[in-house]
């Protein structure tokens, strides 16, 4: 089946995550900048968390400008990813309020090993569908890094209780892995068209 809907729906999801996550924000009563201080912590989650809703989106594009068609498991496990994106904002607000607590920030993690998980899902069922030969599974590979992500997040989760700030850390550091959009896409549809 075509995947113009999946695409679409999951763009306009992806759209309505961002949205809830800048509404979270409580504004100061005061109107000092001295009132924005406080706030500093719930903006850098935000951000890290924009960022990551953000490489969702890019990543999911490139995979299916690859992929020529969906089945209905592809459409399940894409929900599936979705749901775990539509997390984002609520553990973002959470960790925003008590970024030194181990559960918000433990909580934070498991959300972000999640979605990794539910988007290796993702794309191991659309490589089972393109075939062995396809572009996607010539890009992919066994996607080391998707599973290294997916390990760094289970060791933060683990040091939260008693390091949340190398959690905070280490999902610093895979969003910015990930910030460059995923590359073998490009290259693998590069050497499939023709004259590439």
């Amino acid at each position: 089946m075509g995947k113009g809907r999946l695409e679409a729906f999951s763009d306009g999801v992806i759209a309505i995550i961002i949205t809830i996550m800048v509404l979270e924000f409580k504004r100061p009563d005061d109107v000092s900048l001295a009132a924005l201080t406080p706030l500093l912590p719930h903006v850098l989650i935000y951000a890290l968390s924009f960022i990551y809703v953000g490489i969702y989106w890019n990543n999911h594009h490139h995979m299916f400008h690859a992929a020529r068609s969906v089945t209905g498991g592809v459409l399940w496990a894409n929900l599936h990813l979705l749901f775990w994106l539509s997390l984002v904002p609520f553990v973002s607000g959470w960790m925003g309020e008590h970024y030194t607590a181990p559960i918000p920030v433990a909580l934070y993690g498991v959300v972000l090993f999640m979605n990794g998980f539910a988007y290796f899902i993702l794309a191991r069922l659309l490589v089972r569908h393109e075939g062995p030969d396809s572009v996607l599974a010539r890009a992919l590979g066994k996607d080391q890094k998707t599973l290294g992500s997916v390990a760094a997040y289970a060791i933060a989760i683990g040091v939260s209780g008693f390091a949340p700030y190398l959690s905070l850390a280490l999902y610093a550091l895979v969003a910015a892995m990930w910030l460059i959009p995923d590359r073998r896409i490009e290259k693998a549809l590069g050497e499939w068209r023709p004259g590439g």
